[in-house]
């Protein structure tokens, strides 16, 4: 099902204003969140479009989560964070979602829950391009 008000299902421009499409796995389309004070904070979005993981079957979710294992691992590899937060909302988009956030422990919200939108650090089209570049190629690998 495609829901015509939500960014994930419609993409274009409701996506647009906050995130760039990096590439699609099996089962999720991830895209570089344009607000990276988390450098290489990314969004992994089912691509059906539920509100919540229980609505999956049981293989949908595993899929799903070994997808979004595989980004982290990615994440990993190419920033070096101490840690990757993850943090599947919802409240007022309702398709499910889940922010990959690579934390560092010398800067920004180490040690506390990551901010939706600090709307700090915006990057231009080069720096863009090269992060969907780079996250891309290794997610193909």
């Amino acid at each position: 099902m495609i829901d015509n008000n939500c960014a994930y299902c419609v993409e274009g421009e409701l996506v647009a204003k906050f995130g760039i499409k990096i590439c699609e796995l099996d089962t999720c389309k991830v895209y570089l969140f344009k607000e990276q004070s988390h450098k290489g904070r990314v969004i992994a979005a089912h691509k059906k479009h539920v509100g919540d993981m229980t609505e999956l079957t049981a293989e949908e979710r595993a899929a799903y989560i070994e997808d979004i294992a595989k980004i982290s691992t990615v994440l990993q590899k190419i920033f070096k964070p101490q840690k990757v937060n993850y943090g599947a909302y919802g409240d007022t988009g309702h398709h499910l979602h889940v922010h990959l956030v690579p934390k560092y422990a010398d800067e920004f919200e180490w040690g506390g829950t990551f901010a939706m939108n600090p709307d700090r650090v915006y990057l231009d089209d080069a720096e863009y391009a090269e992060l969907v570049n780079t996250i891309g190629e290794a997610l193909a690998d």
